[in-house]
C-alpha cells in the first residue's frame, strides 16, 4: 500500500482535514491483511482446531490520534461515549449488568414491565444499586465472579464516579469491561433561571420513582451506550478507540472512524484540529496505516529553533568569555544598584620554614667496638672483686 496522507493544515481549525477516500482505502487494506493474516499463521503451521471466520470476527479494529499536546491532564475513570452508525455490541447473548442508584426494586420492575423490549431484556441479568453493590461484592473473589459474569456494565451517571471504590481494581485496571455512564433521571426543571432543588424529608417509596425519564428514552439510551464507542482520556499525547472489527465491511468500518475521528476531534481535544497530529488505524498484531498526518509538529512555532541557528555567542566575528555556571549564587536584577566595593582581606603570613636537621657523625666501627670491649672488662672485674667480698 502506498502512503499516501494529508498533511496540509485545515484553514479552519473545525473543518475536518481527513479524505473520506483515503480512510476507506486505509480500511480495504487493512481488513485484507488481518484476513490474510488468519488464513496463513506467521509459525507456517495451521491450526486445524481454529476457525479463521471467529478469528477474523473477534479480531477489533483500533483508531490512534496523536496530538501535538496532552489532551488530558490526569487518568479519567469515567469513560465517554461516541454514538456510531454501526453499532460495536450487537451480539444478542452478551449479558448486561445495570448498576442504578437506590433504591432498585422500581428499575427492576421497570425491566420487568411489559414496556421493555423483550431482546434487551434477556441481555440485562442483574440490576443493582449502589448500596446492595458494596454489601453483596465487598470481597476481591465475589467481584472477580461479577466481572466474569457479564460482559457489559452500564451505570447510571449519578453513582459511576463512586464505582471505582466499590469495585476496585478488578474493573479499572483495565478498559475492557469499566461501567458505561447512562443518564436514567430526567433533568429537573428551571426555576428563576436555576435547577429546582430536590425534595427533601419525604420518604421514597421504592416502587415509584417521579423523576426518572420514560421507559423508551431510558432503552434508546442503553441501546447507545451497548453499541457506541468509548474514549478513555489519560495524561498522553495518545488516544485509542476501538472502532469496529475485521469482519466488517470496509465501508461501515469507514463511516465509524469517520464519525469517532470528527467527534473526539470537536469534543475533546483542545485547539481542535491545530492540535491533531497523526492519525492511524490498526489491528492488534498489525502495522499502523496513516490516515492524516500534520507537518507541524508544534503549536507554538516560536519556541522552535530550525536547524542551522546559532545562539548570538557563537556567531563567527565575535569573541565572547566562556561563562561559568552560578550554582549556588543569587542572580542580580539588572535595574539593582552596584554595590560597594568591599576591601580585600589582607593575605595570610606565610608560615615558618622548617629547620633543617643537624648532620650525623659519621659512624667508625673500629673506635665502637674497643668502647665495647673495655666496657665488658670492666664489669668482669667489678664482678670477681664483688665475688671475693663475699666469699671472705
Amino acid at each position: 500500500m502506498s502512503k499516501s496522507t494529508s498533511v496540509a493544515k485545515a484553514a479552519d481549525a473545525s473543518v475536518s482535514p481527513v479524505q473520506p477516500e483515503q480512510t476507506l482505502k486505509a480500511s480495504k487494506a487493512l481488513i485484507a491483511h488481518i484476513k490474510k493474516a488468519a488464513a496463513t499463521p506467521a509459525s507456517g503451521k495451521q491450526n486445524l482446531l481454529a476457525d479463521e471466520e471467529t478469528t477474523v470476527a473477534q479480531t477489533p479494529v483500533w483508531l490512534t490520534l496523536t496530538t501535538k499536546s496532552h489532551i488530558h491532564d490526569s487518568n479519567r475513570l469515567q469513560p465517554s461515549k461516541i454514538v456510531l452508525p454501526h453499532p460495536l455490541n450487537t451480539d444478542e447473548e452478551a449479558t448486561i449488568c445495570l448498576i442504578t442508584a437506590d433504591p432498585q426494586r422500581w428499575y427492576k420492575n421497570m425491566v420487568a414491565s411489559e414496556e421493555f423490549p423483550e431482546d434487551l431484556r434477556k441481555r440485562i441479568t442483574r440490576v443493582i444499586d449502589l448500596s446492595h453493590l458494596k454489601a453483596k461484592f465487598k470481597v476481591y473473589e465475589a467481584q472477580r465472579k461479577l466481572f466474569a459474569d457479564h460482559e457489559i456494565f452500564l451505570a447510571d451517571d449519578r453513582v459511576v464516579n463512586r464505582l471505582p471504590k466499590a469495585l476496585g481494581k478488578t474493573f479499572f485496571k483495565s478498559t475492557v469491561k469499566r461501567p458505561v455512564p447512562v443518564v436514567l433521571m430526567a433533568q429537573r426543571g428551571k426555576v428563576g433561571g436555576k435547577r429546582a432543588p430536590a425534595e427533601k424529608g419525604k420518604k421514597r417509596d421504592p416502587t415509584e420513582n417521579a423523576n426518572a425519564r420514560p421507559v423508551p428514552e431510558i432503552v434508546a439510551e442503553l441501546r447507545r451506550a451497548i453499541g457506541a464507542a468509548l474514549v478513555h482520556l489519560s495524561p498522553s499525547t495518545n488516544t485509542a478507540i476501538k472502532v469496529g472489527y475485521a469482519s466488517w465491511k470496509p465501508e461501515d468500518l469507514a463511516e465509524n472512524i469517520e464519525k469517532v475521528t470528527t467527534e473526539l476531534v470537536e469534543r475533546f481535544v483542545p485547539k481542535k484540529w491545530n492540535n491533531v497530529r497523526n492519525l492511524y488505524i490498526k489491528g492488534p498484531d498489525t502495522a499502523a496505516l496513516p490516515i492524516y498526518q500534520t507537518d507541524e509538529l508544534w503549536l507554538d512555532e516560536s519556541k522552535v529553533v530550525a536547524d542551522g541557528d546559532a545562539p548570538p555567542s557563537a556567531l563567527p566575528g565575535k569573541h565572547h568569555k566562556s561563562e561559568k555556571a552560578n550554582i549556588g549564587k543569587k542572580r542580580k536584577s539588572l535595574d539593582a544598584e552596584p554595590e560597594p566595593a568591599v576591601e580585600e582581606a589582607p593575605a595570610k603570613e606565610e608560615r615558618p620554614k622548617k629547620k633543617a636537621k643537624k648532620a650525623l657523625p659519621e659512624s667508625n666501627d673500629e673506635k665502637l667496638d674497643k668502647e665495647i670491649a673495655a666496657r665488658k672488662a670492666t664489669l668482669r672485674k667489678q664482678k670477681s672483686a664483688a665475688k671475693k667480698a663475699v666469699d671472705v
